[in-house]
């Protein structure tokens, strides 16, 4: 999205015109491009892929704001081209890595993200994975598909792990991690560890969570759960887990050689991830294309927080959710 001033009418109000780059169907969005519309301009990038990277830098020219998505890259070039009015950029979505946030700062120019929104509806979906990994969901629906399911019955056909009595660690216990926790419980796990750079974190000990050091984590658990955020202390190969900050080439080997027994992921490097990479090969992994926050409910409320953070930027408000 990007904004122009435009003549204020005599007697009326200023508007603006926000050009927004969008790579989702407008049917989710419709209530914060309405929000918009109610004082400003809105052109819509609404193709069914992201922008390419000339559009972007033609589309942002003269803009007052900005509203993307975490597949349009931010960086020095696009602000330069955006030019020096640029007052704010609203990202719908919870990560800002393809912000260049340093950048943005020494411009003055304001950043938000959509975080709390998301965070039921990833720690749903988190549960959900570790449960169709662990009861081996995929592989035994994957059965049927391609005729192995040659008998009805034996006691060991596609046994796998519950949660119950599992010991479980959750690496990043933030507000993501703890709705998470929250949701274990009732499963009857027997342990829940946690490691985090920050600790104590008291709501999640509340719970019953025990802070152990990382390499202790991994010899203890049953299930591993990545939380992170993704930063320059977490990028791979340092860390172990999670899209940006998983040494893919190290868990596929551990995943061929039974070291790990099976693993879920829902953000991967690169996105799309091709379909002939090693990684799909593999039976005992589930790949999933990114939608842990994939509810229309959740769409909406993004949409509706990102417009509100312009709003708030070019009426010179406080932001909703500010990145700094």
């Amino acid at each position: 999205m990007h904004i122009h001033p435009l003549e204020r009418p005599k007697g009326g109000k200023r508007t603006e015109k926000i050009k927004r780059k969008q790579t989702l169907d407008l049917v989710f969005l419709k209530e914060g491009i309405d929000l918009l519309r109610q004082t400003c301009d809105v052109e819509v990038y609404d193709e069914e892929k992201p922008i390419p990277r000339d559009a972007l830098l033609k589309g942002v020219a003269g803009i007052d704001g900005l509203l993307c998505l975490l597949t349009d890259p931010i960086d020095k070039e696009v602000l330069d081209a955006a030019g020096l009015q640029l007052k704010v950029i609203a990202t719908m979505s919870v990560g800002f890595d393809h912000i260049d946030i340093e950048e943005c700062k020494k411009r003055k120019i304001a950043v938000s993200n959509t975080p709390h929104v998301s965070t039921d509806s990833v720690a749903e979906f988190t549960v959900l994975l570790m449960l169709a990994v662990g009861r081996r969901l995929f592989d035994s629906a994957a059965a049927i598909k391609n005729g192995e399911w040659v008998y009805s019955w034996s006691p060991l056909l596609f046994c796998g792990q519950g949660l119950k009595n599992a010991t479980v660690g959750i690496v990043g216990m933030g507000r993501i991690g703890q709705a998470v926790l929250k949701r274990l419980l009732p499963f009857g796990i027997a342990k829940a560890l946690y490691y985090d750079v920050f600790h104590p974190i008291p709501p999640a000990e509340e719970m019953g969570a025990i802070y152990t050091p990382f390499e202790d984590l991994l010899k203890q658990s049953d299930y591993v759960v990545a939380m992170c955020n993704l930063s320059d202390e977490t990028r791979a190969p340092n860390f172990y887990f999670r899209g940006g900050v998983v040494n893919q080439d190290d868990l596929y080997d551990a995943l061929k050689s039974g070291q790990i027994r099976a693993a879920g992921l829902d953000v991967m490097v690169p996105e799309p991830l091709p379909k002939d990479h090693k990684l799909t090969t593999l039976p005992n992994i589930a790949l999933l294309p990114h939608v842990a926050s994939a509810e229309v409910s959740v769409r909406i409320l993004m949409a509706e927080m990102a417009a509100n953070n312009i709003l708030n930027a070019l009426n010179g408000k406080s932001l909703v959710s500010p990145v700094y």
